[in-house]
Formats: C-alpha cells, structure tokens, sequence
C-alpha cells in the first residue's frame, strides 16, 4: 500500500488557501515502527549495562516503592509517577538489573506507541526515521532504562503532539481524543511543569486560533493535565504548605528559576557530563556538539519546507512544542543536564526526519545519489559519535556507582548495618546501596536536625560521610573516623541494647 500524502488534515491558517494533509496507512507501516521499538530496547539492554547501578535521583524514586532502604527525602519538585513506574519491579525485587530490563522494554512499548500516534500525519517511513534519530542520541538511549522521568515527559510530549493533530482531521478521531488526554497525564504524571510547558504552543492553538477552537480537544488536553498533575497538588497542599510554596521551593532547588542562558551549558554537557552543576569547564570537542548545533538549522528548513510545500501545521506544531519544552532549560535556568532536552529532542526527530527523507528522495539523476551519500555519510559519522559517548558515559557512571557499592560494604564491615542512619558526602545513594535511612540538616534535602541525629546514634548506627579531605560535623568531631571504599566515615559509638528505634 501506499503512504503518499492525501488530503485530509487541515494546516493552520495562513495566506492562500487551507492544505490539508492525512498520510495512507498500512500494516507494514506498523511493522517499521515495530523494528525501531524493538532495536531501541535491544540497543539499551546491549549497550546500558543492566548492572549499571542506581544514580542518585534513581535511588530517591526507587526508595519510595522498594523495600531495600527506607523513603529518601522526597523534595518539591519531584513527582511520584517514576515511583508507580518501577512498582510493579522495586515493590517485591531490589535487582537492578531486573529492574533495566523492565525499563527498557517498557521505553521500547511506549516510544512504538508514540510514533504510531502520528500514523495518518506523517508517512510510516518519516515516523521510523524520526523515531531512529530520537532512539539513537546517547542521552534517549542511557535515560531509557533508567528511573528517571524525562524520557516518559518526552514520549507523551510526542505522542500527545501526534494526536493532537489527528484530532484537527475534518472528522475528529475520537481515539485520538482520549490518546491526547492520556498522553498529557502521563507528562504530568512525571514532571507536572515539563508538561505544561511542553502544551503551551498546543494551548495557544486551541484558545488564541479561532480556526483551531474546539472544545472536545481542549477539554482532553487540560483534563489529561489536571488527571496527572492531582496528586502532585493534593501532596502540595499535605506535605509542602501549599501549592505556591511547592513551587517556590522546587525554583529554590533548581537555583532559582530567572533569567539564565544555560546554553553553552547544555553544549558542556553533551561531552556525557550527566549533570553541570556547577558548569564549568571547556566545552567538548566539536565533532560531540556538531549535530546539536545543526539541529536548529535542520528544523529550521524543515519549517521553510513546509510552509512552501502549503502543509505547515504537522510540522510547525511540534517545533512550537520543541522550543516551548526546551525554553525553561535554555534560558531559566542557571545550570545543565542533557536528559532535560529529551522532550525536545523527541518533538523535533518527526519534522527533522522528513525533511531528510524529501532530502534523499528528491529527483535528479546527479543530484539524489549525492545527497543519499551526504546524508549517509553524515548519519554514519552522528552515531559513531553517539556511541563514542554514550560508552564513556556508561563506564563513568558504573564506576561512581560502583565506588558507592564499596564504601556500602565498608559501612556494614563497620557495623553500620540496616536499621541506620547516613548522612554526609553522597549520603542518599550510600544510604540506599547500604540500606539504610539518610537525613540532612543542611541544603535543599534538609530533613533533620544536628540534635536529632545525635538521638538517633543512641538507638540505631550512625555514620556521617566525608569527602576526600573534608572535616566531619561538629556533631560528629567525636565519632570514630574509619575509611569506607574511597571516602572517610565517622561512626557513632555504638548504640546501647536496651532499645531500638527509626531514623528521624
């Protein structure tokens, strides 16, 4: 079967008549769609070791469901959909690498169900090639398999845009309907703020473009939002003095949400640096930060394409998104990690991919050859790059994961064993590789006090962590300095018999 373009779906508004475009569909289409999937989860359980380790973020969300160590402190900004996520694998198992190969499978399902949500708007081979370009980045491919949200924010960012469109057929696609509800749940079920700056172009459309008002799609889309984002407000209100308090507490973690060009940073982090906090430093070579340099330029003549070819809104609406999703981390805020621009990443693969494969399915007797080589070439060297760091980046990462492991076990070779208490350099990833609670008196995850720990140490053991030629503190100057793996430990004395208790 066919999937050249037939009229059906409308564009937005502009000079010169209205052009609509609706795709044929088949069931090879879907096959294609398939094999990306499939390869995307292969790729992540061949290339992201399974026993990689939990990074700290991960341990947070994985702590509130698993029964290995107790809850970590869960701050403002955190959702709870990364801890219903890995339930169903961290509620009954503490395997990590039970709980990557979940994950991969499960990116795998979601990133086919997202691309097939924009069957009918685009043809199936421009969906599997976005979704090859998407799937292929270092940073889709380390965060697939990881208890992490933006990956889930950036497929229901791409699905949710692809029904969106369906949704403006002339003869609305009712499934598509529910498809763009539950896909802007699923944003906000992950990180409510990403969700709605990933809708406003979407919102803007359906309030602001009088041929674009229809309330059956705004109804779904702030439904989807207001369903997913619930119980992020009602903990709001519960555990964090309000909603307004909330927000303002997860602007104060994250620096202090104003006026910060955090680009160069986003280029300093490509290099495989997974946080840049504080970022410094020299930027990567240029062959790691070509291809993020030439993906403006790329959407950008996909825009010019689309715009001449009279069928605007398919690619136009997903490059609003892009840019809206990618705004607060480009210029908000004053630090950098590349997993923030995934959304990004995802919305842009859709229009950047027909725009390469109108590239080298041009006529030209001279011309289509050179370009199918140019474009090869070039895709060629792109994943070879991608490899190169996403390699780096998973043998970094395992080996600081795997430091953690071992100052654990030097913690339990101390008699620091579950129940206990860390706190300290790194506490909150030792805490959980050890089993044990972790507190603060200080900083953002602050949860405790100084009196308090000291009350705990008569009960429970007790083990304040410092860095390569840090001094404890003051509450623990007294306490027994041991090494543990490659980081010094100061441990209470040893809590009496005669009584036992939690953590504060």
């Amino acid at each position: 079967m066919s999937d050249s373009p037939q009229a059906t779906l409308t564009g937005l508004p502009g000079p010169g008549p209205l052009v609509a475009v609706r795709t044929a569909w088949s069931p090879r289409g879907g096959l294609s769609l398939a094999v990306v999937a499939g390869a995307f989860t292969l790729a992540q359980l061949l290339l992201v070791r399974p026993g990689m380790g939990l990074g700290w973020d991960e341990t947070v969300y994985v702590s509130q469901v698993g029964s290995h160590a107790p809850a970590a402190f869960f701050s403002a900004p955190r959702a709870r959909g990364v801890p219903l996520l890995v339930a169903p694998v961290a509620a009954w198992s503490s395997s990590t690498a039970l709980l990557r190969i979940y994950l991969a499978v499960l990116s795998g399902l979601a990133l086919f169900l997202a691309l097939r949500a924009w069957r009918g708007v685009f043809p199936a081979r421009v969906l599997a090639t976005g979704g090859a370009l998407f799937a292929t980045l270092w940073v889709t491919l380390f965060y697939g398999p990881q208890a992490m949200p933006n990956y889930w924010v950036a497929v229901g960012a791409l699905a949710g845009t692809g029904y969106f469109l369906r949704v403006r057929a002339p003869r609305c696609d009712r499934s598509a309907l529910w498809g763009l509800a539950l896909s802007a749940a699923l944003m906000a079920w992950m990180r409510p703020t990403d969700a709605v700056w990933a809708t406003l172009p979407l919102f803007a459309l359906l309030v602001g473009v009088r041929r674009w008002r229809r309330p059956a799609p705004l109804v779904a889309l702030a439904g989807g939002l207001t369903a997913g984002a619930a119980e992020w407000v009602i903990e709001a209100h519960v555990s964090y003095g309000g909603l307004v308090r909330r927000l303002s507490d997860g602007s104060g973690i994250q620096g202090g949400l104003g006026w910060h060009i955090a680009v160069v940073d986003q280029l300093r982090g490509l290099g495989g640096r997974t946080l840049c906090r504080p970022c410094t430093g020299a930027l990567p070579p240029a062959v790691v930060t070509l291809w993020w340099c030439a993906l403006p330029v790329l959407a950008a003549l996909a825009a010019v394409v689309a715009v001449r070819a009279r069928r605007p809104a398919r690619t136009l609406v997903p490059l609003a998104c892009a840019a809206s999703a990618a705004f607060p981390y480009l210029f908000l805020i004053g630090y950098a990690a590349p997993r923030f621009l995934l959304p990004a990443y995802a919305l842009v693969a859709v229009p950047v991919a027909d725009l390469l494969v109108r590239l080298v399915t041009a006529p030209g007797r001279v011309r289509r050859p050179l370009t199918v080589a140019l474009v090869t070439v070039a895709l060629g060297g792109h994943l070879a790059v991608q490899y190169a760091v996403l390699e780096h980046t998973v043998r970094r990462t395992t080996a600081a994961h795997r430091e953690w492991a071992r100052t654990a076990a030097g913690l339990h070779r101390l008699g620091v064993r579950p129940p206990c208490l860390l706190t300290g350099h790194m506490y909150v990833p030792i805490a959980y590789y050890a089993g044990c609670a972790s507190a603060a008196t200080g900083g953002h995850d602050a949860n405790t006090t100084a009196a308090a720990i000291r009350r705990t140490a008569r009960r429970l053991p007790v083990a304040a962590i410092v860095p390569p030629g840090g001094a404890p503190p003051g509450y623990a100057r007294s306490w027994t300095p041991a090494p543990a793996g490659g980081l010094r430990v100061y441990v209470a004395p040893s809590p009496g018999q005669d009584g036992s208790g939690g953590a504060p």
